[in-house]
Protein backbone atom coordinates (compact mmCIF):
# COMPACT_ATOMS: atom_id res chain seq x y z
CA UNK A 1 0.00 0.00 0.00
CA UNK A 2 2.87 2.40 0.71
CA UNK A 3 3.58 2.79 -3.01
CA UNK A 4 0.05 4.18 -3.30
CA UNK A 5 1.09 7.04 -0.97
CA UNK A 6 3.09 10.06 -2.09
CA UNK A 7 4.05 13.28 -0.32
CA UNK A 8 4.74 16.56 -2.06
CA UNK A 9 6.47 19.58 -0.52
CA UNK A 10 6.16 23.06 -1.92
CA UNK A 11 4.97 26.59 -1.49
CA UNK A 12 1.41 27.86 -1.24
CA UNK A 13 1.36 28.79 -4.91
CA UNK A 14 2.08 25.15 -5.87
CA UNK A 15 0.03 23.29 -3.26
CA UNK A 16 -2.41 25.85 -1.89
CA UNK A 17 -5.49 25.01 -3.94
CA UNK A 18 -5.55 21.38 -2.81
CA UNK A 19 -4.13 22.00 0.69
CA UNK A 20 -6.57 24.86 1.24
CA UNK A 21 -9.55 22.73 0.28
CA UNK A 22 -8.52 20.00 2.75
CA UNK A 23 -8.12 22.60 5.51
CA UNK A 24 -11.45 24.22 4.62
CA UNK A 25 -13.24 20.88 5.01
CA UNK A 26 -11.45 19.72 8.18
CA UNK A 27 -11.10 22.96 10.11
CA UNK A 28 -13.84 25.32 8.87
CA UNK A 29 -16.59 22.78 8.10
CA UNK A 30 -15.94 19.89 10.52
CA UNK A 31 -14.41 21.78 13.46
CA UNK A 32 -16.15 25.13 12.86
CA UNK A 33 -12.96 27.18 13.06
CA UNK A 34 -13.78 30.76 11.96
CA UNK A 35 -12.47 31.47 8.45
CA UNK A 36 -10.54 34.53 9.60
CA UNK A 37 -8.62 32.36 12.09
CA UNK A 38 -7.89 29.59 9.58
CA UNK A 39 -6.69 31.98 6.86
CA UNK A 40 -4.12 33.78 8.99
CA UNK A 41 -2.01 35.27 6.19
CA UNK A 42 1.02 33.10 6.99
CA UNK A 43 0.65 30.47 4.24
CA UNK A 44 2.83 32.35 1.74
CA UNK A 45 5.79 32.05 4.13
CA UNK A 46 5.44 28.34 4.93
CA UNK A 47 6.62 25.05 3.47
CA UNK A 48 3.50 23.02 2.70
CA UNK A 49 3.03 19.27 2.56
CA UNK A 50 0.37 17.41 0.62
CA UNK A 51 -0.13 13.66 0.97
CA UNK A 52 -1.87 11.63 -1.69
CA UNK A 53 -3.31 8.15 -1.47
CA UNK A 54 -3.88 6.53 -4.85
CA UNK A 55 -3.47 9.94 -6.47
CA UNK A 56 -6.08 11.74 -4.35
CA UNK A 57 -4.96 14.58 -2.05
CA UNK A 58 -6.15 13.55 1.42
CA UNK A 59 -3.95 15.42 3.89
CA UNK A 60 -1.85 18.50 4.44
CA UNK A 61 0.42 20.26 6.94
CA UNK A 62 2.59 23.35 6.99
CA UNK A 63 5.98 24.20 8.47
CA UNK A 64 6.46 27.81 9.49
CA UNK A 65 9.86 29.48 9.10
CA UNK A 66 10.30 29.53 12.91
CA UNK A 67 10.07 25.74 13.21
CA UNK A 68 6.40 25.44 14.13
CA UNK A 69 4.29 22.71 12.56
CA UNK A 70 0.65 23.51 11.99
CA UNK A 71 -2.54 22.95 10.07
CA UNK A 72 -2.09 19.17 10.09
CA UNK A 73 -5.31 17.86 8.54
CA UNK A 74 -6.45 14.59 6.97
CA UNK A 75 -9.81 14.22 5.27
CA UNK A 76 -12.20 11.74 6.89
CA UNK A 77 -11.78 9.20 4.09
CA UNK A 78 -8.02 9.16 4.69
CA UNK A 79 -8.09 8.72 8.47
CA UNK A 80 -6.79 5.45 9.87
CA UNK A 81 -4.40 4.89 6.93
CA UNK A 82 -1.32 6.30 8.66
CA UNK A 83 -1.34 9.42 6.48
CA UNK A 84 -1.10 11.86 9.40
CA UNK A 85 1.94 10.03 10.72
CA UNK A 86 3.62 10.13 7.30
CA UNK A 87 2.86 13.87 6.98
CA UNK A 88 4.36 14.68 10.38
CA UNK A 89 7.42 12.50 9.68
CA UNK A 90 7.99 14.42 6.43
CA UNK A 91 7.70 17.72 8.31
CA UNK A 92 10.14 16.50 10.99
CA UNK A 93 12.69 15.67 8.30
CA UNK A 94 12.16 19.04 6.60
CA UNK A 95 12.57 20.91 9.91
CA UNK A 96 15.74 18.92 10.63
CA UNK A 97 17.15 19.68 7.17
CA UNK A 98 16.38 23.39 7.68
CA UNK A 99 18.55 23.28 10.81
CA UNK A 100 15.86 23.71 13.47
CA UNK A 101 16.92 22.49 16.93
CA UNK A 102 13.35 21.43 17.72
CA UNK A 103 9.91 21.27 16.16
CA UNK A 104 7.05 22.97 17.99
CA UNK A 105 3.29 22.64 17.58
CA UNK A 106 0.02 23.36 19.32
CA UNK A 107 -1.98 20.13 19.49
CA UNK A 108 -5.69 19.71 20.00
CA UNK A 109 -6.08 17.70 23.21
CA UNK A 110 -7.39 14.58 21.47
CA UNK A 111 -4.31 14.61 19.16
CA UNK A 112 -1.73 14.63 21.97
CA UNK A 113 -1.34 10.80 22.06
CA UNK A 114 -0.79 10.81 18.27
CA UNK A 115 2.05 13.33 18.58
CA UNK A 116 3.49 11.59 21.67
CA UNK A 117 3.88 8.42 19.55
CA UNK A 118 6.06 10.50 17.22
CA UNK A 119 8.27 11.67 20.10
CA UNK A 120 6.69 15.03 20.97
CA UNK A 121 6.25 16.07 24.62
CA UNK A 122 3.44 18.30 25.86
CA UNK A 123 4.30 21.26 28.08
CA UNK A 124 2.56 24.24 29.62
CA UNK A 125 -1.08 24.82 30.36
CA UNK A 126 -4.08 24.04 28.26
CA UNK A 127 -5.34 26.97 26.15
CA UNK A 128 -8.09 27.68 23.65
CA UNK A 129 -7.31 28.23 19.97
CA UNK A 130 -10.35 28.87 17.77
CA UNK A 131 -12.44 27.69 20.73
CA UNK A 132 -10.69 24.28 20.77
CA UNK A 133 -8.54 23.17 23.77
CA UNK A 134 -4.85 22.79 22.87
CA UNK A 135 -1.48 22.23 24.53
CA UNK A 136 1.95 23.12 23.20
CA UNK A 137 4.26 20.26 22.27
CA UNK A 138 7.93 20.07 21.32
CA UNK A 139 10.23 17.55 19.64
CA UNK A 140 14.02 17.92 19.93
CA UNK A 141 15.69 17.43 16.54
CA UNK A 142 19.30 17.09 17.69
CA UNK A 143 21.28 13.90 17.20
Amino acid sequence: MSDAISIEQGDWEELGSEAGEIRRIVFIVEQQVPQEEEWDGRDAFCLHFLIRHQGRALGTARLLPDGHLGRVAVLEEGRGLGLGRRLVEAAIEAARSQGHAHLELAAQLQAIPFYEQLGFSAYGDEFLDAGIPHRNMSLPLGD
